[in-house]
């Protein structure tokens, strides 16, 4: 119990740097009197910085963190044998410690990623660490270490967003696909004990659970194309991914500083033309579109897609839950001012677009229809996420191909093992 709330404690510097995304993004963009030109020297500044040291001197930090945590637990048993203990160091709290400087940088600079899977790495190095330092500690020292570090990051994941349940789900679906059931008490123990001094900051998405009430029977069509639609874009988003984050390592090889003023300044015009909605993991824009309101021009699905495509793809410290949650509840956006269609409605099939674009980019449906059920918190639509979830990630599974995880653990496990290999050997995941 006593871990967990360090757990808790341990995520505020993540959150507060978060929060400081969205500070900027509202202050400079979407304030009365709002700031661009500001705004686009902040961005680019801090995305040139943040791409020359990512990909320099702090390259072990690039990424979310969590391709030697997924290694660990997929790879088979002679290939972990052999370089468990390469993996165990990419997931020591020196490589957080590195990724800090980074993650202050893509807040600066509102990169579209999310605090999801440096949460999950921190959590997994947390309790190795402890581990490491405290043999005696009987009830960690008598498990082997990548149950460990599965335990570590669902119960990150679960203090981080205060749902102990949420991190468990993510820990059975996807980073603990071969440990099972063992993870189940001691990450519900862990992120329960640390929500009690989880804090709020940094998580605006998160609606105070509304009461939509039951879905209307003419919805029911908007349901089947929005789930159609949004595995569709789950699939694109994916397979736009994979190919952008090769040529962003062949263009950083080869052209470092030239790379990051191109990069910079394409994230910095998307910035421009979105009036900063582009920005941060799209929580603004996703709490909107979950409580009914307006979510602006079908244009920004665009904006918002191309900004999470170039942020994951040269290896800023974060994660594409939020992203892919925040491009399907854009979908509602050609909706808006149809007759017929009141605010509740809109909510209602906001989450379903979440959902679909979500489960069919990550696959983990369970995980994906509980992260937006967390969210909007109706309890009479959980059962149509599930549903729509379990459809979706199917779709996606033909559709997308390789799943973004499950490129960067295969790359991790091509790497030959005399080379040097991290977590950024291409970036992290979520």
């Amino acid at each position: 119990m006593l871990l967990g709330l360090l757990f808790g404690l341990l995520m505020w510097p993540y959150q507060a740097l978060s929060e400081l995304g969205f500070l900027l993004q509202r202050g400079l963009w979407l304030a009365a009197q709002p700031r661009p030109l500001l705004g686009c020297v902040v961005v680019f500044a801090a995305t040139s910085l943040l791409v020359l040291l990512a990909w320099g001197p702090l390259a072990a930090g690039r990424g979310g963190g969590t391709t030697a945590l997924l290694a660990l637990d997929r790879a088979p048993q002679a290939e972990r044998t052999a370089r468990e203990a390469l993996w165990l160091q990419q997931l020591s709290l020196a490589t957080q410690l590195r990724r800090l400087p980074l993650m202050l940088l893509t807040h600066l600079g509102g990169l579209a990623v999310g605090v999801e899977s440096p949460s999950v790495a921190l959590g997994a190095s947390v309790l190795l660490a402890i581990r490491r330092r405290w043999p005696r500690f009987q009830l960690l020292a008598a498990l082997p270490p990548q149950l460990v570090a599965v335990i570590g990051g669902a119960a990150g994941l679960g203090a981080a967003f205060r749902s102990p349940l949420l991190g468990v789900a993510y820990g059975l679906e996807e980073l603990g696909q071969r440990s099972g059931l063992p993870l189940v008490l001691p990450a519900l123990l862990l992120a329960g004990s640390g929500t009690l001094l989880a804090t709020t900051t940094g998580q605006p998405a998160r609606l105070p659970g509304l009461d939509l009430g039951a879905l209307a029977p003419e919805l029911w069509g908007w349901v089947v194309l929005l789930t159609l639609v949004g595995a569709a874009g789950g699939s694109l988003f994916v397979r736009l991914l994979l190919p952008a984050a090769a040529w962003v390592k062949r263009l950083l090889a080869k052209r470092l500083l030239l790379g990051a003023l191109l990069l910079a300044a394409s994230l910095t015009l998307l910035a421009f033309v979105s009036g900063g909605l582009s920005l941060n993991d799209g929580s603004l824009s996703l709490a909107a579109a979950l409580s009914g309101e307006s979510v602006g021009s079908p244009l920004l699905w665009l904006w918002r897609l191309l900004a999470s495509v170039l942020s994951l793809a040269l290896g800023a410290p974060g994660g594409l839950m939020h992203d892919s949650m925040s491009l399907g509840a854009l979908l509602i956006s050609p909706l808006q001012g149809l007759p017929g269609l009141t605010s509740n409605d809109l909510a209602q099939l906001a989450a379903v677009g979440a959902t679909a674009l979500f489960a069919a980019a990550h696959g983990a449906p369970l995980f994906c229809a509980a992260f937006v059920f967390t969210l909007q918190g109706d309890p009479a639509l959980l059962p149509l996420l599930l549903l729509v979830a379990a459809i979706a990630a199917a779709l996606g599974e033909r559709w997308r191909g390789e799943g973004w995880n499950d490129h960067q653990v295969r790359v991790l496990l091509e790497a030959k093992p005399s080379a040097p290999q991290n977590p950024s050997a291409t970036p992290s995941s979520r």
